[in-house]
């Protein structure tokens, strides 16, 4: 919520900024115009000083994309989010004994923020900083599930949803009944369908300031079925505990 004290310049710079991340980082003038509601020579002068700080850059097309000033900003943010979300992660691992990973939507991929591995020998392990296609994994599904129809399908179609294993679902009608049976119950289930033997429960962080998921994963002997219910109820107490953290943690 702006309050009086805010400049209107930067709230706008940071709304187009938040406009084109949401989009899968790249769009054109008039459709930040559309998106945004702002005249053409507004958002203009805008993306210019942006392009000049590098925070966006012109391609070939002469549309507009995210710069590479952003990188380390992103960077540092996803330290300090992982650094906020480790101690939810711990409690989940003690709790379940096996992997918890925080990852969060970023254009079409999922990445993987912080880890906080399981004790035992033969675990799952997922680097820091690796992006995916969110249709194969549990953290991927949980997201998708926060978001309308449409912009579901707008993803798809632009990662093509390639099959991971056998069990991955590669078809978006498929998908959105799934998503569908995801916000019935309230977490996803990724079985194999981005590596065989392994099974993920993941949740979304609700309210949280940024589309974020926990999720606790293992191999199918240990983490089986039969835990899973018990796994998704941990996962949504975590989930809102943290997104009320990070609540109090963003400006209101």
């Amino acid at each position: 919520m702006r309050d009086g004290n805010s400049v209107q310049s930067v709230d706008r710079a940071l709304d187009l900024l938040e406009l084109m991340a949401a989009a899968g980082g790249t769009l054109g003038l008039s459709e930040l115009a559309a998106r945004s509601g702002l005249p053409l020579p507004t958002i203009h002068r805008l993306v210019r000083t942006m392009v000049n700080r590098g925070y966006l850059r012109q391609d070939p097309s002469r549309r507009y994309a995210l710069g590479p000033r952003l990188i380390p900003l992103g960077d540092t943010a996803g330290r300090m989010l992982g650094t906020w979300a480790r101690p939810y992660l711990e409690a989940l691992v003690q709790q379940v004994g096996e992997t918890a990973n925080l990852a969060m939507l970023e254009g079409d991929s999922v990445v993987y923020v912080a880890q906080v591995p399981s004790p035992h020998s033969m675990r799952m392990f997922t680097e820091v900083g690796r992006r995916v296609l969110p249709h194969s994994t549990g953290v991927g599904k949980a997201l998708l599930s926060t978001l309308p129809a449409a912009e579901v399908g707008q993803i798809l179609r632009r990662t093509g949803m390639p099959a991971q294993t056998e069990k991955t679902i590669t078809s978006p009608e498929d998908m959105l009944a799934e998503l569908g049976r995801i916000r019935e119950r309230g977490y996803a289930i990724d079985d194999g369908e981005q590596e065989m033997g392994v099974r993920c429960v993941a949740v979304p962080l609700g309210d949280a300031p940024l589309p974020v998921a926990i999720s606790v994963s293992g191999p199918s002997g240990r983490l089986t079925s039969d835990r899973v219910g018990d796994v998704g109820r941990l996962l949504l107490h975590s989930a809102s505990e943290l997104a009320a953290a990070l609540r109090a943690e963003s400006p209101t």
